[in-house]
């Protein structure tokens, strides 16, 4: 069925020419062209405006961190665990295995709760909820004095990771302007990189105990901070909210800015979309077609075997031929993945999003921008739930190739995965070729807008 839905997908957006902006005809008359600012005008209300974006942001992308320093927290421990002299800690090849891969099934499970918190709770209570298995993860790994606690927590943590990835992602998308959408959008994928590199800088100075009471201090802050930030106007409109949704998109936009023009194209496409997506619905184009495109680009995303690299990332070096010690080699790899995405979040706005899936590596491509697009071509009513299901699939293909990673390196060497995801990145340029739509520059309106319309001259 998703073989389908992306031919079908490619073929539409494959014949793409025109932007949007400068098309002529009746369908885009839901989107008038607000008169320019001026300059000055446009320099002071903007920098109001993405101060507290950006603070906002920052807060949400706390629960990225903390994912991030997750993930990787068996790089450094396993080989720990696998010389310990305690015998209810000391890790089997078999044992280190699950304790590596446990992390992706509680996130799996963390995607498929957020398909009902997403909407449920909406996207800020649904990342704040998240803090609570991570605190307890955290905690249970800290004190853990058997195997059962280790991958207790390794769940627990995941769940929260899980839960967070599809949340993070549509939270920044929806409260921030198209300006600077690509740059915020990738700042959960930097958030996470961060993350994972404090795990390998730390690892150098702490024993493992110590790693995870260290993971709990981003935790305690993303509550603080987003205890005091707005929810999406989005969501709250979604909900009859309108009085509240138009007070959170001035306090994000700034007091002199003049949000009634937003507001008002927010309100007419969610009037539009009164309803969740039925199963009737969901084979509707508009609605299975970017389903399909972002589903695709999850699945995609793990096959290039990225989660258990990042997992195994030292056992992976101390099976190499390297000059540094393989802890040392493997905070080099978090530091030019952190410089990576940092460039991703300041050229995505300029060069735009598939050029960047073209012709950059995983860090600065198909990391951070497979989750700002899943974001921004879902459709509204189906945000949640299809953020949710991304997730899901995305973590459910990492538990197996987690799994998996150490068994086929055993039994055929360590060279046999990495052909693999080599084919698998040959595969992701053709995708991206033919199905991935370049959205930088539109609003969410009006990327749902080309899928409602159909029409071609909408992205290139």
């Amino acid at each position: 069925m998703l073989s389908a839905s992306a031919a079908s997908a490619c073929s539409l957006l494959g014949t793409m020419q025109e932007p949007l902006l400068g098309a002529e005809g009746l369908d885009y008359d839901t989107f008038p062209e607000k008169p320019p600012p001026s300059p000055g005008e446009r320099a002071r209300v903007g920098a109001l405006q993405n101060k507290r974006v950006f603070l906002a942001t920052f807060a949400a992308v706390l629960g990225n961190f903390s994912f991030g320093y997750a993930l990787v927290y068996t790089s450094p421990v396993i080989p720990a665990l696998e010389h310990s002299l305690d015998p209810d800690l000391h890790l089997t090849k078999s044992q280190a295995s699950w304790f590596g891969s446990v992390f992706t099934l509680g996130a799996a499970a963390g995607g498929l709760s957020a398909m009902v918190l997403n909407d449920l709770l909406g996207r800020k209570l649904s990342i704040m909820f998240s803090a609570v298995p991570s605190a307890a993860g955290y905690a249970l790994m800290a004190g853990a004095h058997g195997l059962w606690m280790l991958l207790l927590g390794r769940m627990l943590t995941g769940f929260a990771g899980g839960l967070t990835a599809a949340c993070i992602p549509v939270y920044v998308s929806e409260i921030a302007p198209p300006g600077v959408r690509g740059a915020l959008g990738a700042t959960p994928q930097l958030m996470a990189v961060f993350g994972s590199l404090s795990l390998y800088a730390l690892g150098l100075l702490l024993p493992w105990r110590w790693l995870a009471v260290a993971g709990e201090a981003p935790v305690l802050t993303m509550i603080l901070l987003l205890s005091v930030m707005p929810n999406s106007p989005r969501f709250l409109l979604s909900r009859g909210k309108d009085e509240e949704a138009l007070q959170a998109l001035a306090w994000l936009r700034g007091a002199d800015a003049d949000v009634q023009w937003e507001f008002e194209q927010i309100q007419d496409n969610i009037r539009r979309q009164s309803s969740r997506v039925s199963w009737a619905e969901a084979r509707d184009p508009h609605v299975y077609r970017p389903v399909a495109i972002a589903l695709l680009m999850r699945l995609l995303q793990q096959l290039t075997g990225i989660t258990p690299i990042l997992v195994y990332l030292q056992p992976i070096f101390d099976s190499t031929a390297v000059l540094l010690p393989p802890q040392d080699d493997a905070a080099i790899v978090g530091a030019v993945r952190l410089l990576s995405v940092l460039i991703a979040a300041l050229t995505m706005d300029l060069a735009g999003r598939k050029v960047l899936l073209f012709v950059s590596g995983y860090a600065m491509g198909w990391g951070p921008i497979t989750w700002l697009l899943m974001s921004e071509i879902l459709p509204l009513r189906a945000r949640g739930v299809a953020s949710g299901l991304c997730v899901l699939v995305s973590w459910l293909t990492a538990f197996v190739l987690t799994k998996s990673f150490l068994l086929v390196v055993s039994a055929f060497g360590l060279q046999v995965p990495f052909f693999f995801f080599a084919a698998i990145c040959l595969a992701n340029l053709v995708f991206t070729g033919c199905c991935v739509p370049e959205t930088k520059g539109r609003s969410l309106e009006q990327i749902e807008s080309f899928f409602r319309t159909g029409r071609r001259s909408f992205l290139r």
